[in-house]
C-alpha cells in the first residue's frame, strides 16, 4: 500500500467517525442534551477513551441518555476493532490494480461528505438543519402539542440548571405574576431568565407573567422541573 493509499483510508475513517459523531449526537439532542455537551460525550463514549467530566452527571441522570451511551459504547468498541481492521486488512490483500479502482471509487464520496462537511460549517445552513431536525423530531416524537420541552443544561451538585420552552402554559400559573404564583416555596424552582420573541434573555422579576414560547432559565430539581412545567427532554437547539 503506498502513501496516497494509506492518507486516503486514514481520511476515509476520519470522514467516517465524523458521519458516525454526528448522528449519535444528534440522537443524545433529542433527549435534551445541548450540541457542544453532546458531541463532546460522544466523541468519549465512541473513542473508547474514558473521559469524563463533571458534565457526564448528565448522562447519568436520565434512563434514556444511559441507555443510549451504552448503545453509543458497544457501536464504537464494534467499529473500531472489526470494521477498520476488517477494512484495512482487505485492502492490504489486494492487488496493486484493484487499489486503484478502489481509490478512485472513493473519490467521490469522499469528496462529497467533505462538501457537506464543509457547507454545515455555515451558520445559516445550520441554522437551517437544526430546524428540519427539529420538525423531524417533533413529528417522529409527537411531542410538539402535549408537552413543554425541557433542556438540561448543567448540574450543580443535586441540583440541575435547565431551559424549559413553553409551549403551554401550565393552568395554574397562566396570567399570575411570578411572586403570586409561589414557585420557590412550594417547588424549590428558582426562575432565572426569561427569553422572549428570540430576545435578550433578561431576569426574571416579581412581576414576570409567563407568556407562550418563553424560555425560562430555571434551577432546582431538574424531576421536578418536568414535572412542574409538564415538560419532557426534547431536541435541544443551540
Amino acid at each position: 500500500m503506498n502513501i496516497y493509499v494509506a492518507l486516503l483510508l486514514f481520511s476515509f475513517i476520519i470522514l467516517l467517525y465524523w458521519v458516525i459523531t454526528e448522528l449519535f449526537t444528534f440522537f443524545f439532542r433529542l433527549t435534551g442534551l445541548p450540541d457542544e455537551k453532546a458531541r463532546f460525550q460522544v466523541i468519549s463514549l465512541l473513542t473508547g477513551t474514558g473521559f469524563t467530566t463533571r458534565e457526564s452527571e448528565m448522562i447519568l441522570s436520565s434512563r434514556r441518555r444511559r441507555r443510549l451511551a451504552r448503545i453509543t459504547m458497544l457501536f464504537g468498541y464494534v467499529f473500531n476493532v472489526t470494521v477498520v481492521s476488517a477494512f484495512i486488512n482487505v485492502l492490504l490483500s489486494m492487488s496493486d490494480a484493484q487499489v486503484g479502482h478502489m481509490v478512485f471509487g472513493f473519490l467521490i464520496p469522499l469528496g462529497t461528505v467533505a462538501l457537506i462537511f464543509i457547507f454545515m460549517r455555515v451558520p445559516k445552513v445550520r441554522g437551517w438543519g437544526d430546524n428540519l431536525l427539529q420538525r423531524l423530531a417533533d413529528r417522529a416524537f409527537d411531542k410538539k402539542e402535549r408537552f413543554n420541552a425541557v433542556m438540561l443544561i448543567d448540574n450543580i451538585g443535586s441540583e440541575s440548571i435547565a431551559q424549559v420552552t413553553l409551549r403551554h402554559i401550565p393552568e395554574e400559573y397562566e396570567g399570575i405574576p411570578l411572586a403570586e404564583t409561589r414557585l420557590r416555596a412550594e417547588t424549590g424552582i428558582l426562575v432565572m431568565l426569561v427569553e422572549r420573541h428570540g430576545g435578550k434573555p433578561t431576569p426574571a422579576g416579581a412581576d414576570t407573567v409567563f407568556e407562550t414560547g418563553d424560555k425560562l432559565t430555571v434551577f432546582g430539581d431538574y424531576h421536578t422541573i418536568c414535572k412542574t412545567f409538564h415538560a419532557q427532554e426534547h431536541f435541544a437547539d443551540d
